[in-house]
């Protein structure tokens, strides 16, 4: 098996020289959120934590107050009947895609990821012994996939699941609704599951108030739609391990039987404290997301620095580069950049075939003005 993606680019960073004049590292490999957790989550969960009745193990499907907490939380955000007996909780949004992977697929089965995709969704199905296919996701398509497409591979492949990411990881795409809705219909036509991960939907900017689709609008969405999201980069707390699973009551009562047999139950503690942090905390996840927006919007206009690299794409969290070395694949170029100039992000050759040409920067990790400098950086940079 070979050395997780993450580790192996910070390996890479371990080798920079800040003193060489260069600056500081500007870590854009592994999404983390670049500010504080809210003093009213750390307030809640250190409450939680003194709390002895949450030693013992809880509800499988989750505590009731989270459930409740954000099934409210989607249906206000969608414009959907939600409810908690719709909401699985689950121990972050990877441990949710494999729930999903086991619940609605199973070993023997195949799904259908992007390409680009994210490389832990594969690499999860890849040890579950689930086969993988993709449609192509490319600059011809600004990153997002074409119904039409999607509807070719799926007669093509006939995969039991189509697995979605928006917005996007690695490209930042957002995709709109109408390209949802069409997506969702194409896949009930094939009898395909839809398992879409909005691990990122807090940060996107456009039409704030406005539902991002209308996938739990659609009469028996029950039956085809599976929504998956993390906690992690709303609330700046990815070491809580807490993300959730929408879906009909009958899929997410298959899934609890997955559930007990992986972790039995998520932390207990950490979901208290979301459960009563979700409403109070709305404008500071409105202000963080205001903030991640500035982030991008500067690291767009410093990269007018950087002759011959191209943003190809952008949004929420990432950015998604073409460097200009064209003889050469994205993992030699990124090495070379996390050691020479300190500048670590991820080669798009991680994320799929024929990515080469491009590299993934988690822009959002660092301040606007960090953010800012990283055209000047390489443009210094020379291979």
């Amino acid at each position: 098996m070979e050395t997780p993606p993450i580790p192996l680019v910070q390996s890479w960073a371990r080798a920079y020289d800040a003193g060489r004049g260069g600056g500081g590292l500007l870590d854009l490999s592994q999404a983390v959120p670049g500010y504080p957790t809210a003093d009213q989550l750390v307030g809640a969960l250190r409450e939680a934590v003194n709390d002895r009745s949450l030693d013992g193990y809880g509800d499988i499907e989750g505590e009731g107050e989270l459930r409740a907490a954000f099934a409210a939380q989607q249906r206000d955000v969608l414009g959907a009947s939600v409810a908690s007996e719709n909401i699985l909780i689950t121990s972050g949004c990877n441990q949710a895609f494999v729930v999903a992977a086991l619940t609605l697929v199973g070993a023997g089965g195949r799904v259908m990821l992007t390409n680009p995709m994210f490389f832990n969704n594969a690499s999860a199905l890849d040890m579950l012994g689930i086969a993988t296919c993709s449609v192509g996701c490319g600059e011809e398509t600004a990153f997002m996939p074409e119904p039409e497409r999607v509807e070719q591979a799926l007669g093509e492949h006939r995969p039991a699941a189509l697995a979605l990411v928006s917005p996007n990881n690695p490209t930042g795409a957002t995709y709109d609704a109408d390209r949802f809705t069409a997506i969702q219909h194409i896949c009930a036509a094939h009898g395909t599951w839809l398992i879409v991960d909005e691990t990122y939907a807090e940060f996107i900017s456009e039409a704030p108030g406005l539902p991002r689709h209308r996938l739990l609008q659609a009469e028996g969405w029950e039956a085809s739609t599976v929504l998956l999201t993390s906690f992690s980069k709303a609330y700046c707390a990815p070491g809580l391990r807490v993300g959730a699973m929408t879906a009909g009551a009958a899929v997410v009562n298959e899934a609890v039987k997955v559930v007990d047999n992986l972790q039995i139950c998520a932390p207990r503690a950490a979901q208290r404290a979301l459960a009563r942090s979700i409403a109070p905390l709305e404008s500071w996840r409105a202000q963080n997301r205001s903030e991640i927006t500035r982030r991008v919007a500067a690291f767009r206009d410093g990269f007018a620095a950087a002759d011959g690299w191209e943003i190809v794409a952008s949004g929420a969290y990432f950015a998604y580069v073409r460097h200009p070395f064209t003889d050469r694949d994205a993992r030699d170029v990124c090495e070379a950049l996390a050691r020479d100039v300190g500048v670590v992000a991820l080669p798009g050759s991680f994320f799929g075939q024929g990515q080469g040409q491009y590299m993934r920067m988690a822009v959002a990790n660092v301040d606007a003005t960090a953010a800012g400098t990283v055209g000047a950086r390489l443009a210094a940079f020379t291979l």
